[in-house]
């Protein structure tokens, strides 16, 4: 049986991860691998990058190691990776600071912090990724603690290994009693991060301070051995099994950190500084872990408003994670959670998650001061796309009106919700936009914490959303009559340019056909002109504009077509609608069209089924969707 056999290859892989030695044997790989004595900053960042990195048209860097499950997101990501974990690598200040993750509900701030827990456990497991601990610490000890200061300078000068920490109190005793001080016989082997066996990953969460003690985080006293070695201070009767003492040399997250009880953060603050925190009877314990924590917004400025928390606020990073404001980013949120469903039976049409994300988007846009510039032009600029009045280098302008846009807004989690609510309905083979909106309408009236205020303002972004829909679905039946779309879009393309280049030049247009050398048609240019606005007395700054892009594009050796040019894309797809909407109206819209128009109607079903992914049910709901929008 094939499965069985490859339960068996895993067995084997999962041996080879075992590996036992001395403390000799640990040296020599050491200086053939310097980089698994990486502190845990390193180590995550080296395992960030190690999955590739692609640098987008802004500059922006996007990691693939988050690309698979965080959309829209890679500007924040980018500062988290940069400003923290790469500067942290390096060792500079910023290392001793605790990563607090600020942003609204369901922004993605617990997915990051998962990520990074789940990749960890994935890269010790690789050669690159590989980690060592003095065997039986209960803290995975980094087995170079057992050099002793004075020649750790030595060390470094010639092997350029740079060793920071001390050893615990387990390992102290445990050198003195069990290897005599030889560190050179102490056991060493390499282990793997796991948050389910508490091997590097740490996870607290706070409760009742009244029930929740502080061992949680460092550790208790095991009372079942005190009496066998009569002191609290004596490390055989403590149990090194808090979040701190178990996150060693990895990652401890602090879930909401901020709702925790005071005597619980400000244990943080020696670790932050110092790399260390205070445990029972013990000096400071040595710890080498990344603390990461989250929260939202409101309890942020309750923390920072509390003079009494001055000293950790300078002790914390905080690192902003709005909301994604893009929209194609935003449906493959959506995509990816609906996915994780059992929904095989139930057909969502094109456009439907579209439609959903324009009205998340648009609830988290802040209005521009900018002249000419209105809510559904910003989303389509952050989309990637150009709008009248504006390109993508105004987008850095835009963004800096309002540092916090993004913060707050519809999240993801409430529009899931109610696509879910739609797609189990009974009987249902298709879910089409306006049944998103539906549902999201609905949603609105069970929402308790929704003022009569915000109400109106949520309904009327689902009309600005079933707006955006509208003009994508006439776009897309548009599309499907027009037969050969791209073939006819080029050919009026060319014979435009034919005409502007004879115009501007003051020549004639040779006739393709007969070799009549004839006059620029005036009547062709400004019928594709008018669609978009171009006024008789702009017309020649128009035509002049797109040959000088024609030759700025020959230039650089690139091809311009119709679709290069914003305005004229628009307006060359208006020309072609315009000749095609009132076959599109009187065909789709007659109850018992006549063999001709029913050889039309059913050409165009099958269009929108092969070339845009409809199922014949939204097919169909579309064509007679967009003929009583026609029709208006």
């Amino acid at each position: 049986m094939e499965f069985l056999r490859r339960l068996e290859q895993h067995r084997r892989e999962e041996e080879s991860l075992r590996w036992e030695g001395t403390f000799e044997d640990y040296l020599e790989i050491v200086v053939r691998r310097p980089a698994v004595a990486r502190l845990a900053h390193a180590r995550i960042y080296d395992m960030v990058v190690s999955e590739g990195v692609e640098v987008l048209e802004d500059g922006t860097r996007r990691y693939n190691f988050f690309a698979r499950e965080l959309f829209g997101l890679d500007r924040a990501l980018d500062r988290l990776v940069e400003e923290y974990f790469h500067a942290a690598a390096k060792r500079l200040d910023v290392r001793k600071r605790i990563l607090l993750l600020m942003g609204p509900v369901s922004g993605g701030k617990s997915t990051i912090v998962t990520l990074l827990k789940r990749g960890l456990e994935r890269y010790t497991r690789t050669p690159e990724g590989a980690v060592y601990a003095i065997a039986g610490c209960p803290m995975f000890e980094e087995p170079l603690h057992l050099l002793p200061h004075g020649l750790r300078r030595e060390f470094r000068e010639q092997y350029g290994i740079y060793v920071e920490g001390d050893l615990c109190p387990s390992c102290r005793l445990m050198l003195r009693e069990r290897y005599g001080g030889n560190i050179g016989e102490v056991q060493v082997r390499r282990i793997c991060f796991s948050e389910q066996d508490r091997i590097g990953i740490g996870t607290f969460s706070p409760s009742d301070p009244k029930s929740q003690d502080i061992t949680d985080l460092t550790g208790s006293i095991d009372f079942s051995t005190l009496t066998e070695y009569g002191s609290e201070s004596d490390p055989r009767a403590y149990r090194f099994d808090g979040e701190l003492n178990r996150a060693n040399r990895g990652l401890m997250e602090f879930v909401e950190m901020l709702k925790a009880d005071q005597k619980f953060l400000y244990n943080l603050l020696t670790l932050s500084q110092e790399g260390q925190f205070k445990a029972g009877r013990f000096a400071l314990i040595y710890a080498d872990e990344v603390v990461i924590a989250h929260t939202n917004e409101t309890e942020f400025r309750n923390f920072i408003a509390d003079k009494r928390n001055e000293a950790l606020q300078s002790r914390i990073l905080v690192m902003p994670i709005p909301y994604n404001l893009k929209v194609s980013e935003e449906v493959k949120i959506y995509e990816k959670l609906i996915r994780q469903a059992d929904l095989t039976d139930v057909h969502i049409a094109p456009h439907a998650l579209r439609t959903a994300a324009t009205f998340s988007i648009l609830t988290r846009l802040k209005e521009s001061r900018r002249q000419g510039m209105d809510l559904v032009k910003k989303l389509k600029l952050y989309d990637g796309e150009d709008v009248e009045g504006f390109k993508q280098k105004d987008v850095e302008e835009l963004r800096a009106e309002h540092p916090d846009e993004g913060m707050s807004g519809v999240d993801p989690r409430y529009v899931i919700n109610r696509i879910s609510s739609a797609l189990i309905q009974e009987k249902i083979r298709c879910m089409n936009a306006l049944d998103i909106l539906r549902a999201l309408r609905d949603g609105l009236d069970q929402h308790p914490s929704i003022t009569r205020e915000d109400r109106e303002r949520l309904l009327n972004f689902i009309a600005e959303a079933r707006r955006q829909y509208d003009e994508l679905a006439k776009k897309e039946v548009q599309k499907a009559f027009v037969y050969s779309f791209e073939s006819s879009a080029r050919t009026l393309f060319d014979n435009y340019l034919d005409h502007i280049e004879a115009y501007c030049n003051q020549h004639r247009v040779r006739d393709p056909v007969t070799g009549e050398e004839l006059e620029p048609d005036e009547k062709l240019m400004r019928c594709i002109e008018e669609q978009i606005g171009v006024a008789e007395n702009q017309k020649r700054a128009f035509r002049e504009e797109i040959l000088i892009r024609i030759s700025s594009h020959a230039r650089r050796g690139k091809t311009f077509d119709y679709t290069t040019h914003e305005r004229l894309r628009e307006a060359i797809e208006k020309k072609l609608f315009t000749d095609v909407k009132d076959i599109i109206r009187i065909t789709a819209s007659t109850k018992t069209p006549d063999p001709e128009q029913l050889k039309k109607v059913n050409e165009v079903i099958r269009r929108l089924i092969d070339d845009y992914g409809h199922c014949e049910v939204c097919a169909n709901e579309l064509l007679r969707y967009t003929s009583a929008l026609l029709s208006r």
